[in-house]
């Protein structure tokens, strides 16, 4: 019988291992997030800060109410669909297809409205295509004077 004492055995503990399945998982986080969010998005349009440009002859201005109303060139159009919008423009068109159109809608329009709006533009043969804005302190000006 051997009553000697033995030595003890430190334990010993490999991290390898470990710190190999941490980086795996981390890798697998890394990929699987998204760092996109959607429902924090605020936006204010239109506002622009441009100089005035003069009338030209051949601007057509499309202007669209927030209720989907439209008139052409300060001239209002019966119905809201697309093709009496582009009888208007048809009319409207003084130049033929180098005229230039100029959505200015309103910023509680429907989206649906600017986009009737290029529709029609597109079934007359107009392609070029803008909106217009107002500038920035006009825009601030407006907001103050209805906080008030």
């Amino acid at each position: 019988m051997n009553f000697r004492p033995r030595a003890k055995e430190e334990p010993e503990i490999n991290l390898i291992p470990f710190i190999d399945v941490l980086l795996v998982i981390l890798i697998f986080l890394m990929l699987t997030t998204t760092y996109s969010k959607f429902t924090e998005l605020q936006l204010t349009l239109p506002v622009a800060d441009a100089e005035q440009q003069r009338d030209h002859p051949k601007e057509i201005i499309v202007a669209v109410a927030a209720d989907g109303r439209y008139a052409v060139n300060k001239t209002g159009v019966d119905g809201k669909g697309v093709d009496s919008i582009a009888q208007a423009l048809r009319a409207a068109a003084t130049a033929g297809p180098g005229s230039v159109v100029i959505i200015s809608a309103d910023a509680m329009a429907p989206h649906q409205s600017v986009v009737t709006v290029m529709e029609a533009a597109r079934r007359v043969g107009l392609t070029q295509i803008t909106f217009a804005t107002q500038s920035s302190s006009a825009s601030a000006r407006a907001t103050n004077a209805a906080s008030r």
